[in-house]
């Protein structure tokens, strides 16, 4: 069986450019976790990306099956869209790795809609300490796997406050993003307020 990772980061590279920095991070009794950094200069307001390498290397598995299945079940990578030389974003790494291992660590199965929460700031003097799983398909398509391996998805994540983490554990997915649509809230502000939740 062909290995993953050397084509999901030829996917990566192709629609974020060449990573300027990688850093690597191993748990005990998981697969090495990369996380690459993309810079992206072309817009006004440069924009930073990390993107995780080796979470979509084995399927995530069902917690509730009594065996893993080796091949078959959901893979994913997780990218993060910041602004740059607002805030030390770059300590995001560990962060990253962290929830990019949660599914070998704690049998998650990480889907759109779902909150992951570190327990700590995402990077230094941060205002997250979670983020939301958003839709994929925007920004880095889809990888196509041979049969009979689901596609690798590569799942956005929005940075919530604790405030907004909260309340959408009480509204929903769809109505936290919604209130951020309506408040014109930046999700790529590395220093934002949480929106008003009245």
């Amino acid at each position: 069986m062909a290995d993953v990772l050397p084509l999901v980061e030829a996917r990566l590279c192709t629609a974020l450019g060449e990573p300027d920095a990688r850093a690597a991070v191993t748990f005990l009794g998981t697969d090495r976790i990369e996380v690459l950094r993309f810079r992206d200069d072309s817009r006004e307001g440069a924009v930073v990306r990390y993107a995780t390498l080796g979470m979509s290397a084995q399927p995530m598995a069902d917690p509730t099956a009594m065996v893993a299945d080796p091949v078959k079940g959901p893979r994913a990578e997780l990218v993060l869209s910041v602004r740059d030389g607002v805030a030390d974003t770059d300590k995001v790494l560990r962060s990253l790795a962290v929830l990019a291992a949660s599914p070998q660590v704690e049998g998650l199965i990480v889907t759109p809609g779902a909150s992951l929460d570190v327990g700590e700031p995402l990077w230094p003097g941060a205002p997250f300490t979670s983020v939301l799983v958003a839709e994929p398909g925007g920004l880095v398509e889809d990888l196509e796997l041979d049969e009979p391996l689901d596609p690798v998805r590569f799942l956005p994540l929005l940075p919530m406050t604790p405030n907004e983490a909260a309340w959408k554990r009480v509204h929903g997915a769809q109505a936290l993003q919604e209130r951020w649509l309506t408040n014109g809230t930046d999700l790529r502000d590395p220093s934002r307020r949480s929106v008003p939740l009245e």
